[in-house]
């Protein structure tokens, strides 16, 4: 029973893996298509991405995407990681319940009610000081609460497994919680604070309907720009766009399995 069982199950890991990288590597591929027409193939052409570079609009959406990705991913790591620790090394305290339920109110509250929530704050306080307009910093505070919620639970799980002897070793050796937590703490949950890190950025670099609510004139971001167009119809540029993307995650990917691969036989030798 066992080579029937074996067959089923390679039958249907193909199946999964098919359905998955098929539509992928057809969009891959139809960017290098010489029609303008994105499903009917009609040679081999490199000429939608020397359309896409002369493309302003797009160039800047996606530009600003990655500066605000950049920019929440980081917020969101440092944030996340001070919630995130002190749900796994505190214990309960007072007003525990409500600290746990704000910070993962954004993992079960739909994005449009906080896309609605927050441009309703942002208004208020616009008519009370005056600031901010809606663009990059909104963009940013609305991405950021967001992701840091997604950052919290990744670095509580990974704070929980550690092996606190060597927290109280040196605590017993006269360093400062503090001084424990950046010299100690925040080496051993360096690759959870590196995935974190890559989720929010990629939570945020693909947000549509945060961005919808906050965003201002002048400030689309690619998502947006890309569902505007897609809206109209598919575009080849579109295509070119996002093989580059599939690039260049696949490329990041692959060097960070390799620096996690040198670390861990580092850690053995």
């Amino acid at each position: 029973m066992k080579g029937p069982h074996r067959g089923m199950r390679a039958l249907a890991l193909g199946l999964g893996f098919a359905f998955l990288y098929i539509p992928i590597l057809s969009l891959v591929a139809f960017s290098f298509n010489d029609s303008p027409l994105v499903t009917s193939w009609s040679g081999f052409s490199f000429k939608w991405y020397g359309s896409l570079f002369r493309d302003d609009a797009l160039l800047g959406a996606a530009w600003l995407s990655f500066r605000i990705a950049a920019l929440a991913a980081t917020a969101a790591t440092i944030i996340g990681t001070w919630a995130g620790y002190v749900l796994a090394r505190m214990g309960r305290f007072r007003g525990f319940s409500l600290y746990i339920g704000m910070l993962s109110a954004p993992l079960v509250i739909p994005e449009v009610v906080i896309g609605i929530s927050m441009l309703l704050m942002f208004v208020e306080v616009r008519t009370t000081i005056g600031w901010p307009e809606n663009g990059i910093f909104t963009i940013w505070a609305g991405h950021t609460t967001f992701c840091m919620a997604f950052v919290a639970v990744i670095i509580q799980s990974r704070v929980r497994d550690l092996d606190r002897s060597l927290e109280e070793a040196a605590l017993d050796l006269g360093a400062t919680p503090l001084k424990v937590f950046f010299t100690i703490t925040l080496p051993l949950i360096a690759p959870a604070l590196a995935s974190a890190w890559l989720l929010a950025f990629t939570l945020s670099l693909d947000d549509v309907i945060l961005s919808s609510f906050l965003s201002g004139p002048g400030y689309t971001t690619l998502p947006i720009e890309v569902f505007s167009r897609v809206r109209l119809g598919l575009k080849p540029e579109v295509n070119a766009l996002a093989a580059l993307f599939i690039l260049i995650v696949g490329v990041c990917v692959v060097a960070a399995n390799h620096l996690q691969r040198r670390a861990a036989l580092k850690g053995t030798q």
